[in-house]
């Protein structure tokens, strides 16, 4: 099961986290995602979440990933959570208009 946030900023981000930890879902569940490498890894660090690891997407995803786009990386890390192709599409184009996205999952 799978639980998706689009947001603006990290202060809506760090919302939606402490929105998704009231209702059941641990740290270890929630991970963040940006276009900007960068700025995901800042937001991944100072919210203190996950980042998508070998663990979720399984090593050949993860070696496969230092040879796509970050458009193709992010979709394979979303669907690596368990999102379907077409909605993996979907919230990696709000990334390509600055958006961050929230998703927990308890599946992954």
């Amino acid at each position: 099961m799978e639980t998706v946030k689009i947001v603006e900023n990290g202060v809506q981000a760090k919302k939606e986290i402490e929105q998704l930890m009231m209702s059941g879902y641990t740290k270890d569940e929630i991970y963040l995602l940006a276009h900007d490498r960068n700025r995901s890894e800042d937001l991944t660090d100072s919210l203190e979440i996950n980042d998508i690891s070998v663990q979720e997407q399984g090593v050949f995803d993860s070696i496969a990933n230092v040879f796509r786009t970050r458009g193709d990386e992010l979709r394979s890390k979303l669907e690596s959570l368990g999102l379907s192709s077409n909605d993996a599409e979907r919230y990696e184009e709000e990334m390509d208009r600055g958006k961050v996205i929230v998703v927990a999952s308890k599946s992954a």
